[in-house]
């Protein structure tokens, strides 16, 4: 069975049919899922449907196009919502430079803060960084970001990028980029990156693999990406299934 690693069930996308396919995920293969916070809202919706599916874990953080939300009284609220035993990572928290705003300084605060809460707190982080590789990278060394491990989320930079963050005591995530014809780069991580360095995500509503890219992305479409690495590594379906969710369930202690 398929371990979602990241997903965003709480989304509007879901407003319709969100409990029908919840209901019938391990129809499809899919053993747990964890819903990842980007905003305090977002957190807290990702908790309630943790709460309502036993197979259902909840990470608890503020994406960095969202930190301009932050004050200390949301922090403290985050804070607490952290700590949460369903919660199993802080996350999603990092950089995003393809927009000018929020401004860098503040994604680095509040990332930095992050980075302390999971420290304190001893859960794993979900790094978002986008055009950020070296200040991604700088600040997680720094901050010992992956000394309760973690992952690189929808992961975009090189191979070398990709040692580096491995180095760190991180996880690669894969998702459904990889199974695009113009994604050579990630094609070559994969091939690079040892599979019990590799976690399967989907990032679910968002990047739907071939053949329905450009559609509503669900955790059903994990086999996609698990067949897509199967073929670039030379292995079975079945271990690539197999390794990567031993992979997440030893970094979300689950």
């Amino acid at each position: 069975m398929i371990f979602e690693t990241h997903a965003h069930f709480d989304d509007a996308a879901y407003d319709a049919d969100r409990d029908t396919l919840l209901a019938a995920i391990h129809e499809n293969g899919i053993d747990v899922i964890v819903n990842v916070g980007a905003s305090l809202t977002s957190t807290v919706a990702s908790i309630k449907l943790a709460e309502k599916y036993s197979f259902v874990y909840a990470a608890a953080g503020v994406h960095p196009s969202e930190t301009a939300e932050l004050n200390e009284k949301i922090f403290a609220e985050l804070e607490r919502l952290a700590t949460h035993k369903k919660v199993v990572a802080v996350g999603e928290i990092g950089l995003d430079y393809y927009w000018d705003e929020p401004s860098h300084e503040i994604q680095k605060l509040w990332f930095k803060r992050q980075l302390e809460l999971a420290k304190t707190i001893q859960k794993p982080v979900i790094i978002h960084s986008r055009d950020a590789a070296k200040e991604t990278y700088d600040i997680l060394a720094a901050h010992n970001g992956g000394e309760n491990g973690g992952v690189i989320h929808c992961f975009s930079y090189s191979v070398e990028m990709a040692k580096a963050y491995i180095n760190l005591g991180f996880y690669i995530g894969i998702g459904g980029v990889i199974t695009f014809k113009n994604s050579k780069k990630l094609k070559e991580v994969v091939t690079t990156v040892p599979i019990e360095r590799i976690l399967l995500e989907t990032d679910s509503p968002y990047l739907s693999p071939e053949p329905y890219r450009g559609s509503r992305n669900s955790s059903q479409n994990l086999p996609y990406i698990a067949q897509k690495i199967a073929e670039i590594k030379g292995m079975s379906y079945d271990e690539v299934v197999s390794v990567t969710a031993e992979n997440a369930r030893r970094m979300y202690h689950i």
